[in-house]
């Protein structure tokens, strides 16, 4: 598989550190072309939304591993709060609002 048959998210560009170790894995290249755009969206805000570079890079590792377990999507996360197609549902809205305020 390479690099420019992986598709993109919704609202996100698929990154290049994640593009490349989708791309060097077949089997979670295959598994990643086979989740929804919005499900791949969620992989992707889910890898880039960290602050910490160590952090990012163990979430791509994450994403080969987990697809490759079978996970659809992140586990125990939000979900992508970058998306303009839908309202931000009020308990994500909760969370967001009670994090500004920290």
């Amino acid at each position: 598989m390479t690099n420019t048959q992986l598709a993109n998210g919704t609202a996100h560009t698929l990154p290049a550190d994640l593009k490349k170790a989708l791309a060097t894995d077949k089997n979670a290249g295959e598994i990643w072309q086979s989740l929804t755009q919005l499900a791949r969206n969620e992989w992707i805000c889910w890898t880039i939304s960290v602050k910490q570079q160590k952090t990012r890079d163990d979430h791509v590792k994450r994403v080969i591993s987990e697809l490759k377990e079978g996970m659809r999507r992140p586990c125990c996360w939000m979900g992508c709060i970058h998306r303009t197609d839908k309202p931000i549902s009020p308990s994500i809205q909760g969370i967001l609002n009670k994090r500004s305020k920290t």
